[in-house]
């Protein structure tokens, strides 16, 4: 999702008891699992919207669309991936990912 956010995320949590965590987060799965070779960034991107949706992490899947958009992912490809969810996540699960999808295509 780019520097920006990651410091933006580090900024946010300074001096508060949640610090220690977001630095966890953000070095060991921002920096060490998003760097790891065998996948590139598009494939990661496919991967934690499927991952996301089962989960019903809302508030990290909004942000996933837009890093998914920013590391190639088409439009018509995370919607894909959201529809293809349904049929293992259950039609709840990706009815609430593609509104929080439409809702980050509707921004830009």
């Amino acid at each position: 999702m780019g520097e920006e956010y990651v410091a933006q995320a580090l900024a946010r949590t300074s001096g508060s008891e949640s610090a220690d965590l977001q630095r966890f987060v953000t070095e060991h799965v921002w920096d060490a699992v998003w760097n790891r070779p065998g996948l590139d960034r598009r494939d990661r991107s496919l991967l934690n919207l499927g991952i996301l949706t089962a989960l019903r992490a809302h508030d990290e899947l909004a942000g996933h669309v837009r890093g998914a958009l920013n590391n190639g992912l088409t439009r018509a490809e995370i919607t894909e991936s959201i529809i293809h969810t349904a049929g293992y996540c259950g039609a709840p699960a990706a009815m609430a990912a593609m509104r929080i999808a439409q809702q980050q295509f509707d921004k830009l």
